[in-house]
């Protein structure tokens, strides 16, 4: 039987190819691919011709970075939604109440 080629492993392998890779390569991969990234927004903060921060724009323009923010934000979402439930019962009643009126007009 002919053997199955490898997986080419390049700077914009998708997560599809790198659920293909052993454990080692896939944390080597994301070690790489993050501080290639933590390079980008370093260069773009100690650019000192930069007088604005523009985080839309360093998303943007560092490959790969806007798709770990998302994923980043994602896997925290449990430890917001902890915070909010044991913060509800400091609320004020009012306050209360426009929470729910805000839910209920996304819920629209």
């Amino acid at each position: 039987m002919p053997r199955k080629a490898a997986p080419s492993i390049n700077e914009d392998t998708d997560l599809e190819t790198n659920d293909l890779l052993p454990e080692k390569e896939k944390d080597q991969d994301e070690i790489a691919n993050l501080n290639r990234m933590l390079a980008a927004t370093l260069n773009y903060l100690s650019d000192d011709e930069v007088e604005e921060i523009d985080i839309e724009y360093l998303l943007d323009h560092t490959e790969g970075l806007r798709e770990w923010w998302d994923r980043y934000r994602e896997s925290n979402r449990k430890g917001i939604e902890e915070e909010i439930k044991k913060s509800l019962g400091e609320l004020t009643l009012k306050e209360l109440e426009m929470i729910r009126e805000q839910i209920k007009e996304k819920q629209d």
